[in-house]
C-alpha cells in the first residue's frame, strides 16, 4: 500500500504544532502556582490548562491523520 504524503505531511503538521505546546502548558501552570497572591492567578492557570489540553488534541489529530495516511480506506 503507498503512502499518501499529503496526508502524512498534515500529520506531521500536527504533531509539530503540538510539541511546543507540550512545554508551554506546564511551564505556564507552574508559574501560575508560583504567584498564587496574583489577581491573575485564575485566568493564567486555566490558560495553561487549556494549552495542555490543546496538545493533547494535536497530537491525537497528528497520529490519526498519520494513520489514515498509511493505511487508506
Amino acid at each position: 500500500m503507498p503512502t499518501n504524503k499529503k496526508v502524512l505531511m498534515k500529520g506531521i503538521k500536527y504533531l509539530s504544532i503540538a510539541l511546543p505546546l507540550f512545554f508551554i502548558g506546564p511551564v505556564v501552570i507552574h508559574s501560575s502556582f508560583k504567584n498564587q497572591a496574583h489577581p491573575l492567578y485564575i485566568p493564567v492557570l486555566s490558560g495553561g490548562i487549556i494549552f495542555c489540553i490543546a496538545a493533547i488534541v494535536f497530537v491525537f489529530l497528528g497520529l490519526r491523520t498519520i494513520m489514515k495516511s498509511m493505511f487508506n480506506k
